[in-house]
């Protein structure tokens, strides 16, 4: 049997391939154990492109009679080796090989691939992905018109005292709410003052106006920064621990329970967290425009050379009563809409672990944006109105 030899053996996975080409046009394959000096690698695809040349009727021929250790890996190799002379139409023979591989070949190759079980790699057209995302964005607006008309509901409710609802657990959550959010909010609010006073020192400098350093910070915590600072911090921190409450519970079956005794899971679990996020988001966002403005002046006396007492009189002539309750209304919005996202999400959580961290997940994202487009749609209005 003449041929041509490869002189150069090949290692893979644990063993060497030596191939020779046959002077009748079919492929054998020697496979000797790999030494412990030689660094195996992965050799099928260039067997493959082999097969994939030679002409139909050819063989591939196999030769492992000195192979006494096996291992999963050899087996797959001449798995993949079989399936693509199945596909080309060439026959492949394992008699040389150990009995005891030939059997779990042959054992492999008897139950045809199901169709469809090999995952393939598909692109999903452009349209496709828009009108996917359009209607998963329709989804969730639906779902947070029909949670908002459920809370209404319960709200109604609870106002004319005909509601379930545990007022202790109220004063439970605005203590996780309001005391252990000070931390984070006193830092995360004097340093947006200490940025504003100094983008604002480098650009007022260039005129000679560094006084109106106090006008900038003033306005921007009051109107702007305090309550979106305070409501991204709180949709972080309380959002993401609401959806992580109530998804746990939904895991537990424990609103399910609720249900069973005819109690509203609206009424018990997310008013008191509602009424406790629009009681603290308020005092929140004060004590940020506060330390803001603080942070503000501390720059402006260490860096600009204007005292105290001329920053705040500076800040007393910019800003107006109108600013505050701006500050303060929005703040209320954005807890009423970080409640709501946490809370949605909780209640519309899966009954597992994973679904629990996707509500999470949710929740944060969720209240962020809302938060973000509904200060959008204020400084449009009250540009409108000229407040």
């Amino acid at each position: 049997m003449s041929g041509h030899s490869n002189p150069a053996a090949t290692p893979t996975m644990g063993f060497i391939l030596q191939h020779q080409s046959l002077s009748d046009g079919s492929l054998q394959i020697t496979i000797y154990p790999a030494p412990t000096t030689v660094q195996p690698t992965t050799d099928a695809a260039r067997v493959v492109s082999e097969i994939g040349m030679m002409l139909q009727g050819a063989r591939v021929v196999l030769l492992g009679s000195n192979i006494i250790d096996t291992d999963s890996r050899l087996l797959a190799w001449i798995f993949v080796v079989a399936r693509a002379c199945g596909r080309r139409g060439v026959s492949l023979s394992c008699e040389s090989m150990p009995e005891r591989i030939t059997r779990q070949i042959g054992l492999a190759l008897s139950v045809p691939e199901r169709a469809g079980a090999r995952r393939t790699q598909r692109v999903e057209p452009l349209l496709s992905v828009i009108g996917r995302t359009a209607v998963g964005i329709y989804a969730d607006l639906q779902d947070w018109l029909s949670f908002v008309g459920e809370l209404l509901v319960a709200l109604w409710s609870f106002f004319r005292r005909n509601a379930r609802v545990p007022v202790g657990d109220i004063w439970k959550i605005v203590d996780e709410c309001g005391p252990g959010a000070l931390p984070i909010v006193t830092l995360i609010s004097t340093l947006v003052g200490v940025i504003l006073a100094f983008i604002g020192a480098q650009q007022l400098r260039q005129f000679g106006a560094q006084i109106f350093v106090a006008n900038l910070v003033s306005v921007a915590m009051l109107r702007e920064m305090g309550a979106v600072m305070a409501g991204v911090i709180m949709a972080g921190r309380t959002g993401a621990a609401f959806a992580a409450q109530l998804g746990t519970m939904q895991v537990n079956e424990e609103i399910d329970a609720l249900k069973t005794f005819g109690i509203s899971p609206m009424q018990y679990l997310v008013i008191p967290r509602v009424i406790a996020l629009v009681v603290m988001m308020p005092l929140l966002c004060l004590y940020a425009d506060t330390l803001g403005i603080v942070g503000g002046a501390v720059v402006s006396s260490l860096t600009l050379d204007i005292s105290l007492v001329q920053y705040f009189n500076q800040a007393a002539t910019a800003v107006h009563l109108s600013d505050v309750w701006l500050g303060v209304f929005k703040s209320c919005v954005f807890g009423v809409l970080i409640a709501i996202a946490g809370c949605l999400s909780g209640i519309r959580c899966g009954r597992s672990a994973s679904a629990v961290g996707v509500a999470v997940t949710s929740a944060v994202v969720s209240g962020i944006v809302a938060i973000v487009l509904s200060d959008a749609l204020f400084a449009f209005m009250t540009e409108l109105a000229g407040v």
